[in-house]
């Protein structure tokens, strides 16, 4: 079968190598097709840290089930499904108390262990989640949808609120959506009219571009200087996290998606003087992945909006320079590996 291979930074192919064979426990799977999250673009360019080479990327992704074992949730072989790529080691104290996101001994395929970039694979049975009649394109993009759902949910989020994504890649699109559906009023700031005429089309009543006006002076004028009720910081840079405490209102909840890969230095004052609540958010749960599913099912929310582009595996190559040198005009890329 065809397999994906980052050998070091900057290189990669496609290589012929066995199909697996299920275990105990495990399905068959036909991967469909797979995205290409920014952790894989990461990978290829060396700038992931948790990497080792050489990998086989990605972890979003949507498969037909080729074979599976008789199994309490219905699932069966034809199935197109989706799966949860983060794998926790089940005995830590997280894992115990029942944050699996956040297992001390996470292993997200792709980055710790091999992932989906690959004819076939096997998967655990509970790791399958059904596709209740989705594409196998929209499939593909559930995984980064709930990245921005979960956190989204870590704040109660009231109808009253106006929240503020900073950033519009595709998870900070994808957390616009999420925030758009519990009947926020959202704005989303960035740096590129492109990305942020996509939020608009995503549900946000305004934008910022932050390289044209003062981030700060705007959200002012937008809250009659109040301030956001929720920042959501999706770009992982120290200074759309400042801009978040700065945008925020006085006892506002600030929620970092983006995984920042500099130091911030500011006084952590401000944060006792608005008596700021601030929440990480790590990968997704078991619930996250059946409500976005569910989301997309009802038809209120159009995800092959976020695509971008589909290449061919034997063109994956090419997909990965497009986003390496990306202008902010690509927001998600799927690779095809086999038709649906």
């Amino acid at each position: 079968m065809k397999t994906v291979f980052i050998d070091e930074p900057f290189k990669i192919e496609v290589r012929d190598t066995e199909k697996p064979v299920a275990g105990e426990g495990e399905a068959l799977l036909e991967v469909l097709y797979c995205g290409i999250c920014g952790a894989d673009v990461a990978s290829f360019t060396g700038n992931q840290p948790f990497t080792t080479y050489p990998r086989i990327p990605g972890h979003e992704f949507s498969a037909r089930i080729v074979e599976i074992p008789e199994n309490s949730r219905g699932l069966k072989a034809g199935d197109v499904i989706t799966c949860n790529p983060y794998f926790n080691c089940g005995e830590c104290y997280s894992c115990k108390r029942g944050f699996v996101n956040c297992c001390t001994d996470n292993q997200t395929m792709g980055v710790q262990r091999d992932g989906s970039f690959r004819e076939y694979i096997t998967m655990p049975i509970e790791r399958i989640y059904e596709g209740k009649g989705l594409s196998a394109k929209e499939l593909a993009l559930v995984e980064p949808f709930t990245i921005g759902w979960h956190a989204l949910h870590r704040v109660k989020i009231k109808p009253t609120d106006k929240v503020l994504v900073v950033g519009a890649g595709p998870i900070g699109l994808f957390a616009t959506i999420s925030a758009v559906a519990q009947g926020a009023e959202v704005y989303v700031a960035d740096v590129l009219d492109g990305r942020l005429e996509k939020a608009v089309k995503f549900g946000a009543k305004g934008t910022i571009n932050s390289s044209k006006v003062d981030i700060v002076g705007e959200s002012m004028k937008i809250t009659g200087g109040n301030g956001f009720d929720v920042c959501v910081e999706a770009c992982g840079s120290s200074v759309t996290f400042l801009n978040c405490i700065d945008c925020a209102a006085f006892a506002a909840n600030i929620i970092l998606i983006g995984n920042g890969k500099k130091e911030t230095t500011f006084l952590h004052s401000i944060l006792l003087k608005k008596e700021l609540n601030v929440f990480g958010s790590r990968n997704s749960l078991k619930k996250d992945f059946e409500e976005v599913i569910e989301l997309i099912s009802s038809g209120k929310v159009n995800v092959m909006d976020m695509v971008s582009a589909v290449y061919s595996v034997d063109d994956v190559a090419d997909a990965f320079d497009a986003l390496t040198h990306n202008d902010g005009s690509l927001s998600k890329v799927l690779i095809e590996v086999h038709a649906e």
